[in-house]
């Protein structure tokens, strides 16, 4: 399996892994000059790299936010989590929401977020008129204390 990275941009960073141990690799903001993102704000930062993943057709590419730009700075991809299909092919983008009350600057070349390689399990779609009881049962939030 291999993840394959095309630079659409000359000054795009490849992806990478901070330690030989770590799940996700870093996606850098691909910009010409600082990007502010007020706060309770969005932004789209371009990454100007494409990827598709070569050898796991059941794999989906997840964007996660990294914590330190999290816990540090409030920056978090605003959908929480990033969904890269596996047919996409355009610009990798990652939508960061400033959950601080201050604004926050990106520099270009920093890390924003991380990218994860992940399966995913596709079973058919099928109706049914029922579902097997459980000891749960149609109990929800709070249900399970």
């Amino acid at each position: 399996m291999k993840l394959l990275v095309k630079k659409l941009k000359e000054n795009a960073l490849l992806p990478r892994r901070a330690t030989a141990e770590s799940a996700g690799y870093d996606l850098s903001a691909c910009l010409e000059a600082p990007l502010i993102i007020k706060a309770g704000e969005t932004e789209k930062v371009p990454t100007g790299l494409s990827v598709a993943v070569e050898g796991c057709p059941d794999c989906v590419l997840l964007i996660y936010a990294r914590s330190s730009t999290a816990t540090r700075k409030g920056l978090a991809p605003a959908n929480c989590v990033g969904v890269v299909d596996t047919d996409y092919r355009g610009e990798v983008l990652v939508a960061l929401r400033n959950h601080s009350g201050e604004d926050r600057v990106i520099e270009p070349g920093e890390r924003i977020a991380q990218l994860v390689v992940t399966p995913i399990l596709l079973p058919d779609v099928e109706e049914v008129s029922e579902l097997s009881e459980t000891e749960r049962g149609e109990g929800g939030f709070g249900s399970s204390r």
